[in-house]
């Protein structure tokens, strides 16, 4: 599999790779240990399929937006994996994201999202709290190396109260959060949204808490 080789590569794009530490793997590659569905009935969407984490099959529609999560929060880290989101847009929405400092209001998670998909890609969107993209994704350079159904890499890095985002080493958003109500520390988790027959897929996860 070339995928983390494409990783590698895509992590010498990326100035965060000469402050990053010593990352820990969030994914054995194997199984969901570390992880959890935050609805047990959703739980069946989630499982991993030749050592790739995966939401839905790509066949069936997503009725509600369902959540994959770490078990323990975290606060200030650089978080990287790989993802491919997959789907016919004539089936509804295909849409993800990786959900970060994320708090859970039943089975829902509660938080910023770095949000993933047409129309969305490298946004901080705040999810189901103010419900509106906190800064929208940079677009001016990323669309040259996007593959939008294929693999490509994300890179969360939250410090203090400043969020930034990248995405195949090419910086997509820098926020600043200037509520101090606002919780910053959560879980992490996997987004997939509701509307079509979606699948996303994540690899090569990892996390390096600063």
């Amino acid at each position: 599999m070339l995928v983390p080789l494409r990783f590698a590569f895509l992590a010498l794009l990326s100035p965060l790779a000469l402050f990053a530490g010593e990352p820990v793997s969030l994914f054995d590659g194997e199984t969901l240990a570390g992880w959890q569905a935050t609805n047990e009935a959703d739980a069946h969407y989630w499982s991993v399929v030749d050592g790739v984490i995966t939401g839905g099959d790509g066949q069936q529609r997503i009725p509600r937006n369902t959540f994959l999560r770490t078990e323990r929060p975290y606060e200030d880290f650089e978080f990287r994996c790989l993802f491919r989101l997959t789907g016919d847009p004539a089936t509804g929405l295909i849409n993800s994201g990786i959900q970060y400092r994320s708090s859970l209001h039943g089975a829902h998670m509660v938080g910023y999202q770095a949000d993933i998909g047409n129309k969305y890609w490298g946004d901080i969107y705040d999810e189901k709290r103010r419900k509106k993209a906190l800064v929208k994704g940079d677009l001016s350079v990323l669309p040259k190396l996007l593959d939008p159904f294929g693999w490509n890499s994300y890179i969360i890095r939250c410090q203090g109260n400043r969020h930034q985002t990248y995405i195949n080493g090419i910086k997509v958003a820098d926020y600043l959060e200037e509520d101090p109500s606002i919780p910053s520390k959560g879980y992490i988790g996997i987004q997939l949204h509701k509307g079509g027959n979606a699948k996303i897929e994540i690899s090569d996860v990892t996390l390096d808490e600063l």
